[in-house]
């Protein structure tokens, strides 16, 4: 996790978003008297959202774990993605 100054991130908004889009990894922003913020590619936060509903009720997240522990058994079939 990278760390900037507002400043610098001000002087220097492209190199610090496009290095945020190519290492997919959150950039925090401190200021003086605030709060620090992060910035992150808008799939990355999509998907932590999805992943905290998914896991949001026990009984999902269970029967999660309990596809995962069958994949790494071996018991999966692959398939192939087809992007939208």
């Amino acid at each position: 996790m990278s760390h900037v100054t507002f400043t610098d991130l001000r002087a220097n908004m492209a190199k610090h978003f496009d290095q945020v889009e190519a290492d997919r990894k959150e950039l925090v922003v401190v200021r003086q008297n605030h709060e620090p913020v992060a910035i992150l590619p808008l799939a990355e936060l999509e998907g932590l959202r999805e992943t905290l509903h998914l896991l949001s009720t026990p009984a999902n997240a269970e029967h999660l774990r309990a596809a995962i522990a069958e994949l790494d058994q071996g018991a999966g079939e692959g398939r192939a993605l087809i992007e939208p």
